[in-house]
């Protein structure tokens, strides 16, 4: 078994794990689409009942903002949920007896939320634009940018996954990461409504970036900004991914 654990091409142990993990929510996606669009939806409305007063960029800081809400609903909140129950429930233990790599599984897992999750990001973008009445200017850029803001917060939802003790434990650490991410640093709030220390821990989360990048490329103009921001969102998920990969508990070595 050793010798053949990895007798298949890289892509095509992360196409066949995608597609058991697609056909693993055949029945519930439509669920997780209607929520992972509900909360953010709800969130721009009472945000934006404060922001019009502050004024069409305040406006702006709320929709992207709560763009990054929904990819943090149906991406990271999910990941983690649904690693730690694999874990409980010795899902890991069979993935690992069978001929492929840990990573392959990780990013079939993060690539097929990302998929489930497309669906309430763009509600939440057209939807959200016509509500709060700002003109959306997409990028072509997005199709490279809402992939990349996705790494990072799909990896930190891992690695909850991955080191929480208990299922209502991992919960618990995602929701908090949630709230915590949106309120450091300009997420949903401009950075000159934010108290210095605020902006300077923001630097530190992964829905800064996202929301910056989001911002250019969803609403204009795109600048310098872009690739710094592309640049960091990367190095974190990198980083991140390199942690769950020594982390996770994987019966079968390597």
């Amino acid at each position: 078994m050793q010798n053949g654990r990895n007798s298949q091409p890289f892509l095509t142990q992360i196409w066949n794990l995608l597609l058991i993990e697609l056909t693993n929510w055949r029945w519930s996606w439509r669920s997780m689409v209607v929520l992972g669009t509900i909360a953010p939806l709800l969130s721009m409305l009472g945000l934006s009942v404060f922001a019009r007063d502050a004024g069409l960029e305040a406006l702006t800081y709320v929709l992207t903002g709560n763009i990054v809400l929904a990819l943090m609903f149906g991406i990271m909140n999910n990941v983690q949920s649904h690693i730690i129950f694999m874990r409980f429930m010795g899902s890991l233990d069979y993935f690992g007896t069978l001929p492929v790599r840990k990573s392959a599984l990780i990013l079939a897992i993060i690539l097929a939320f990302f998929l489930l999750a497309l669906p309430s990001v763009l509600v939440t973008a057209v939807v959200g634009s016509w509500l709060l009445g700002i003109p959306l200017q997409p990028s072509w850029w997005l199709l490279l940018v809402v992939p990349i803001c996705t790494l990072p917060l799909s990896g930190v939802g891992a690695l909850i996954g991955v080191l929480a003790r208990t299922q209502a434990e991992s919960g618990t650490i995602s929701t908090l990461l949630t709230l915590l991410m949106l309120g450091l640093g300009p997420v949903v709030i401009p950075p000159d409504r934010l108290p210095a220390i605020l902006q300077t821990v923001g630097r530190l989360s992964p829905a800064t970036y996202a929301a910056s990048a989001l911002r250019q490329t969803l609403l204009g103009p795109i600048t310098s900004q872009l690739w710094l921001d592309l640049g960091i969102l990367l190095l974190l998920g990198g980083f991140v991914f390199w942690i769950v990969d020594r982390k996770m508990d994987w019966r079968q070595r390597q």
